[in-house]
């Protein structure tokens, strides 16, 4: 039976994340998330080598029905199993396969006794959900947000400051009566007594 790394994704090849323990894991620190919060936050604190496998209880939610949903992650919703089971019946398939060497990169995490102690029979490593949760950043999750992150606005310089001797000397803009009054156009001359029309 393995013992418990010090960095549980040394040598790990497959991570197996008990996606409803590690919801409820979350909720008692930042509130309720969508299994969805998940995915994208996991994916960025993973190494790309490692293939990720959320396995959530219950049937699977709507848009998250095909398994593979990014690379190198998936998730699989255990339906009328325990998501202890399905994780447990994974590992069994890489050690029917690969033998040790293959259940020796398998990292499940959870904070389920019987689910870490099956696994680590099975030969397969464990770790708990404070370890991912504290690489996730405190046990914050959020969905990211898209685009670059718009930088900080610069506050103009006030009037009669060190900036531009033009902006100095400018007129602020006075509220009330007059406010928009309209100047004409200034290269033109007045008309005077607006008697008679402009030749062509």
């Amino acid at each position: 039976m393995p013992a418990p790394d010090r960095n549980p994704l040394a040598n790990t090849q497959r991570l197996l994340v008990d996606g409803t323990n590690l919801l409820h894991s979350l909720s008692r620190t930042a509130g309720a998330a969508p299994p969805a919060a998940l995915i994208g936050r996991l994916r960025a604190v993973v190494p790309a080598p490692v293939a990720i496998e959320l396995v959530f209880d219950g049937p699977a939610e709507r848009g998250l029905r095909g398994e593979r949903i990014a690379a190198g992650t998936s998730v699989r919703y255990s339906g009328p199993r325990s998501a202890d089971a399905v994780i447990l019946a994974l590992v069994d398939d890489v050690r029917l396969v690969d033998g040790p060497d293959g259940t020796a990169g398998l990292l499940v995490v959870t904070d389920d006794r019987d689910l870490r102690h099956g696994a680590r029979m099975r030969g397969a490593r464990t770790a708990g959900s404070a370890w991912l949760l504290g690489r996730l950043g405190s046990g914050r999750l959020s969905s990211p947000s898209i685009g670059n992150p718009r930088p900080p606005r610069s506050m103009p310089a006030p009037s009669g400051s060190d900036g531009d001797p033009a902006e100095s000397n400018r007129v602020g803009w006075r509220p009330g009566r007059g406010a928009t009054t309209k100047r004409g156009n200034p290269r033109r001359s007045p008309k005077a007594g607006g008697a008679g029309r402009m030749r062509p």
